[in-house]
């Protein structure tokens, strides 16, 4: 069992909360409101602005060669990944780069989002990176079962490009190496009584994540 799997198991409630939220059923079964997903596609562009800080970070944390490949290959996936899939569909509605980086950020965008760097600025890269942990690996899994419950039915799905996305050959690489490099971490760094500490790290992170989520399904009721 690596780290990711055990911290899944230790925070098993926030996970759960997290993973299975509304929102993401809803936009499994295609009914979740166009109002709810774009309210957090724009909010989680600003998201994505702070985690691309956060893997500057995680780069000026590192200490070998290895670790700041990794954090490259975050940040780059951010810059050039996820951050384009964010502006092609929220061009849709008119919506320009210019206007998503001049959206306020939601109470909960900011408390996820520094949450996570005030554990980078405090900690160590094993402190950031399983705060990282529950959005990089968390949406692969959740792309991958919502294309895998969906099958054929995903090509003519309202939310198509996004769980094509964090399903793609592409993201779950991403993930994969992520998972496999914060194990790695967790070998170096990691005294088996700090586990707890860490187990408590990913929980609050993943609570924030339901958070957020909660915050695009409320966008559908104003």
């Amino acid at each position: 069992m690596d780290i990711f799997e055990r911290l899944k198991q230790a925070a098993a409630a926030d996970w759960a909360a997290y993973v299975e939220h509304d929102f993401v059923r809803q936009m499994g079964d295609g009914s979740l409101p166009q109002a709810a997903f774009r309210r957090y596609l724009v909010q989680d562009y600003l998201f994505l602005i702070q985690f691309a800080r956060a893997y500057a970070l995680a780069t000026y944390k590192s200490r070998t060669l290895a670790d700041m490949r990794a954090a490259k290959a975050g940040l780059s996936a951010i810059l050039d990944l996820e951050m384009d899939l964010h502006v092609r569909l929220c061009g849709r509605w008119g919506l320009s780069p210019q206007d998503l980086e001049a959206a306020p950020e939601h109470q909960a965008t900011i408390a996820y989002t520094r949450y996570v760097l005030d554990c980078g600025q405090s900690g160590d890269l094993l402190d950031l990176h399983v705060a990282l942990s529950p959005c990089v690996i968390g949406y692969a899994e959740i792309g991958a079962r919502l294309a895998s419950d969906l099958g054929a039915a995903l090509e003519s799905h309202p939310y198509r490009d996004w769980i094509a996305e964090y399903a793609g050959e592409a993201y779950q690489q991403l993930a994969s190496d992520a998972r496999r490099h914060l194990d790695g971490l967790a070998a170096r760094a990691m005294a088996e009584a700090r586990f707890g500490d860490l187990a408590g790290l990913f929980g609050k992170a993943s609570r924030l994540e339901a958070d957020f989520w909660q915050m695009g399904l409320e966008g559908a009721q104003v």
